[in-house]
């Protein structure tokens, strides 16, 4: 039976940099956390101990994979904890050698000693990360595997699922775009509508409605922030922020005081030509610049890759259609998802598994069909989108300089979204009875590419311009 992915798995609230390496890691804790007190033992641990492996170990320090699991283990929780209060947890545990576990009782806790950066990979997945209490009866150890997206599995479950049944289904179930397109076809719906119909199935219509613009909230705001925060990142490359400067040429003088007013005063702002490109990239820029500093984005479908699908709503919303509606963004989002959710289920959204074309080539598919239905594409148009989106990332590595998701990653948010706006013009001037490569197999290529990569361009920093250019170089 198909996995139901929602949207909203697709489209998680949460902390940066990376959702493989930060989120992921981050959930793997609070779920030890529910195995203890489980397990009758959360009372009475008197350590914890954390192993990282892989990719989590080789770019974790970069893609801050020790604060993310401190702060689990500390009881926060990535979608709400406060932002300006990340620093002073990390300190306090750095600082007294203490951690607040579960946010209830306090242990010994060196991060020298209790977190171990393993460079060996695990067989299951390239991110694996092992978790030990130590109790008066012994110990406890359960080990996680993050694969993207802030997705978090357990290698024993994953086995267990191939041979039980899936409790919960939706009423059209979709694995592959052929099974997507055949449902709209037979409904007489567009995707965002048959994804409507699936979401209905487990959540009511105003949390659906709530929800989706809570994402879209969440990724304005993130916008908003990047574009009026100046500076340099954290990590020690001295990356200076680009989008405040490009958004300050861009904007004027024109007043605002939310990131409602924002968005209202850029759509009445005359564009020309060359600023949409500009706008676009500045969007972008926003995005990952705030997911660099350790702030709040919406996984799309990670954190590296979250600056593209807000670039591209906004470029719709701001150039496009400045009547656009909350039904508008909804339906955007809704695509974005479904089309996410193909390509993890067909191949993978997890740079260490498949490299960079499975962040930043996967939310420009998504992107990509969002905006061309939107724009009134049909379903196959929408399909055709996601493939020209995708089959113009295949085959580009995760390589970033010091581990950090910055160089190149944040540009990188900038030419997704150029390429799905560009891939969403072509399929709509296009026949899709002319159509010479279906989705289902972009997807398959993918997945065959991820695994002929060699693992140095897989989110490692052990090749390309991880190693040809040195931090004393930035």
């Amino acid at each position: 039976m198909t996995e139901c992915i929602s949207v909203f798995d697709m489209l998680k609230i949460g902390v940066g940099p990376s959702s493989s390496h930060t989120l992921g890691p981050w959930r793997g804790a609070e779920r030890f956390l529910n195995e203890l007190r489980a397990e009758g033992i959360f009372g009475s641990v008197t350590a914890v101990r954390v192993d990282l492996y892989g990719s989590l170990s080789l770019t974790g320090k970069g893609h801050a994979t020790d604060l993310a699991v401190m702060l689990g283990l500390s009881g926060a929780d990535p979608e709400y904890v406060p932002i300006d209060s990340i620093q002073g947890t990390i300190d306090n545990i750095r600082n007294h050698n203490k951690l607040y576990l579960g946010n209830e009782r306090t242990i010994d806790f060196t991060i020298g000693n209790d977190i171990v950066f393993n460079r060996n990979f695990l067989p299951f997945h390239a991110n694996g990360f092992t978790f030990t209490a130590t109790h008066p009866g012994g110990t406890y150890a359960s080990t996680f595997y993050s694969i993207g997206g802030g997705f978090v599995v357990k290698e024993e479950r994953v086995v267990a699922k191939q041979k039980e049944e899936i409790r919960q289904s939706f009423p059209y179930p979709i694995d592959k775009a052929d099974q997507l397109l055949a449902y709209c076809n037979l409904l007489g719906k567009n995707i965002s509508e048959v994804v409507y119909e699936n979401e209905k199935s487990i959540r009511n219509e105003d949390e659906i409605h709530n929800e989706l613009l809570r994402v879209w909230n969440t990724m304005l705001e993130c916008m908003y922030t990047g574009c009026h925060t100046e500076g340099i990142l954290p990590g020690g490359l001295n990356v200076r922020r680009r989008a405040y400067d490009m958004h300050k040429n861009l904007i004027g003088t024109l007043p605002y005081g939310s990131p409602q007013e924002w968005l209202q005063v850029i759509r009445k702002t005359e564009v020309k030509f060359r600023q949409i490109l500009k706008w676009v990239s500045c969007f972008a820029l926003s995005v990952n610049e705030v997911n660099a500093a350790l702030g709040r984005v919406v996984t799309a479908p990670t954190n590296g890759s979250a600056g593209v699908i807000p670039a591209v709503l906004m470029y719709y919303m701001v150039i496009e259609n400045h009547n656009a509606t909350e039904e508008h963004i909804k339906q955007f989002l809704m695509v974005a998802g479904e089309i996410g959710s193909i390509f993890k289920k067909g191949a993978t959204i997890s740079a260490a598994m498949g490299g960079c074309q499975a962040e930043i080539g996967v939310s420009s598919a998504m992107a990509a069909a969002a905006l061309c239905e939107v724009m009134g594409g049909t379903p196959e148009q929408c399909l055709m989108a996601a493939e020209i989106a995708m089959e113009h990332h295949l085959g580009l590595t995760c390589d970033p300089i010091g581990g950090l998701v910055q160089v190149p990653c944040i540009e990188r948010n900038t030419m997704g979204a150029i390429k799905a706006i560009n891939a969403a013009e072509l399929a709509l001037e296009t026949d899709p009875k002319n159509a010479k490569v279906p989705l289902d197999k972009v997807v398959d290529t993918m997945w065959q590419t991820a695994q002929d990569m060699n693992n140095k361009y897989k989110e490692t920093s052990e090749g390309g311009l991880a190693v040809t250019v040195n931090n004393a170089d930035c």
